[in-house]
């Protein structure tokens, strides 16, 4: 599910989380009984606000504020190497920058993307990103995200992410249609 809300929904933790505070990227835990807002709900993790703080909830802990996890990819077995690359950037479409409502690929911040195949048929994925901000806190974060998401798909072993800051990001590398929903179009 992909969405994102300009009005935030309001939500109660109904056991403890570990959240990810937003954007400095410290492991917090959320106990029950917490109340706040969901301000994205984007690739299957979710931006909530809660006492003045935004924290990043997981995919996996969806159920803690009583919504239903992504559901995992699928591939066919007999998947060709065209169908398994525009699986890997289907994947890379469902990472969000927690703080913009826009996918890294239409954010420009995949430079590369490879799939290698290996002598024993195994598949790695080799993807170079960079992030908006190089100090950004939630970098980490993200990259094992990506990571993460492009190794739910059965044909990829082992997702090889590498965070690199040259060239450095600029807007002009964001898709159109990002800089329309962002208003940045020039």
């Amino acid at each position: 599910m992909s969405r994102y809300s300009q009005t935030s929904e309001p939500v109660r933790f109904e056991r403890d989380c570990a959240a990810i505070m937003v954007p400095s990227g410290d492991l917090v835990n959320l106990p029950a009984g917490q109340t706040g807002y969901i301000t994205q709900a984007l690739g299957g993790s979710f931006t909530v606000f809660v006492e003045g703080n935004l924290f990043r909830i997981r995919n996996e802990d969806a159920d803690a504020i009583g919504k239903d996890p992504m559901p995992l990819p699928e591939l066919p077995d007999n998947a060709s190497d065209d169908e398994i690359e525009q699986a890997v950037w289907t994947q890379l479409r469902t990472c969000f920058d927690q703080e913009i409502p826009i996918n890294i690929v239409e954010l420009g911040l995949v430079y590369r993307c490879d799939i290698a195949k290996g002598e024993d048929g195994k598949r790695r994925a080799e993807i170079q990103m960079t992030l908006t901000a190089p100090g950004c806190g939630m970098g980490d974060i993200l990259v094992e995200d990506v990571r993460s998401k492009i190794e739910l798909l059965p044909a990829i072993d082992e997702a090889d992410v590498d965070l690199v800051f040259d060239p450095p990001w600029n807007q002009s590398m964001m898709s159109d249609a990002a800089r329309l929903e962002t208003g940045m179009m020039y």
